[in-house]
């Protein structure tokens, strides 16, 4: 017979596991306490925190639109590249094609998604890697976005952009930004998508084992482009945002956002469910990163801060996410389950991530 665990090693199991799920999670609360006692009259407020949901609501978008492919094991580089050309095809549409706004936000929307299809077409059935087919799609979107343009901004006339547009950024809604609702939306979505549906159970094994996958009949490559397809419509959708908010077509706004974005989502597969990227997990990511920019941005941090942060926090994420996945191969579901339970006990199907 197999000797049942001690107090002790379960005690050590039950402590890695609440530090691995919820760490992250505490040291955002830590993070917060911290900057409020440095900073009373300024970081604790209702003022302060509606700027927080505001301004990062877009990256928060982002990452959970990066998230999705990660699932899958891949990467699309071409995000920051995305959004910076839905928010410059919505301000053509409306002011220099003269489109309704809700035409014009749910074309580019659509349009996002094709992109991102498109993107999975090439990675799968060209068997291009991710990395690099992404980002000569992002650089063509670039591209495509400067030619839009010409290289200028685009610019409302005197009349300005419809206010029911603007609204869909600027309004408010139980006290609180309504940009912070989407990014509760989207994470609601994904979070379903992911964790109850079966599409959600095929990416993580598709991420997990492709080999696998595809012996157990799951069409590998048909849902990795329905990943790529998901991550361009919620690009689309933060691009409308974007536009909402800047107000202006900025030919190179979008890639100041695929940095904080890739580091949201692979920070966020470290937490509430380590070693696999999770929606929760990366809206923990985003509001660890959210708190100490603001943090260090009212403690009166140099501009180049910013992009030191987004670095070096990105490092971290990503040993962090390979320590995460080697520790859940080792001390996974599985493994748990033979180390604990019986010797008969064969591994079930909750065993697969």
């Amino acid at each position: 017979m197999t000797p049942s665990p001690s107090p002790r090693s379960l005690l050590g199991f039950l402590r890695g596991h609440l530090i691995g799920t919820y760490g992250l999670l505490a040291l955002t609360g830590l993070l917060f306490l911290i900057f409020s006692i440095t900073l009373p009259d300024t970081f604790p407020t209702r003022d302060n925190i509606s700027s927080i949901l505001s301004n990062q609501s877009i990256p928060a978008i982002l990452a959970l639109g990066a998230t999705i492919p990660i699932v899958t094991g891949k990467f699309d580089l071409s995000i920051g590249y995305g959004l910076g050309l839905a928010h410059v095809m919505v301000m053509q549409l409306i002011v220099n094609e003269g489109w309704p706004w809700p035409l014009a936000c749910l074309a580019v929307i659509f349009g996002g998604l094709v992109v991102g299809a498109l993107n999975g077409v090439i990675v799968e059935f060209a068997q291009i890697d991710s990395f690099i087919a992404t980002l000569g799609t992002g650089s063509m979107m670039y591209a495509f976005t400067g030619w839009i343009t010409d290289g200028a901004r685009i610019v409302p006339g005197p009349q300005g952009l419809p206010p029911a547009f603007t609204d869909i950024y600027d309004s408010r809604f139980l006290g609180l930004p309504v940009p912070a609702f989407y990014v509760l939306a989207v994470v609601v979505a994904l979070w379903l998508v992911l964790e109850r549906l079966p599409l959600g159970r095929y990416l993580y094994v598709i991420g997990s084992n492709p080999r696998a996958a595809g012996m157990l009949g799951i069409p590998t490559r048909k849902y990795s482009v329905y990943a790529f397809a998901g991550s361009g419509l919620v690009v689309g959708f933060a691009g409308v945002l974007l536009a909402a908010q800047q107000q202006t077509g900025n030919p190179s706004v979008g890639l100041d956002y695929l940095l904080p974005a890739f580091v949201g989502a692979l920070l966020g597969s470290t937490a509430i469910k380590p070693g696999r990227a999770n929606a929760l997990g990366t809206l923990v990511a985003v509001a660890v990163l959210a708190i100490g920019l603001a943090g260090i941005g009212q403690l009166g941090a140099q501009f180049w801060v910013t992009p030191l942060f987004n670095g070096g926090t990105l490092l971290i994420a990503v040993g962090l996410a390979g320590y995460s996945a080697r520790r859940r191969l080792r001390t996974g579901p599985t493994a748990t389950r033979q180390s604990l339970a019986k010797p008969s006990a064969a591994p079930t199907k909750d065993g697969n991530p």
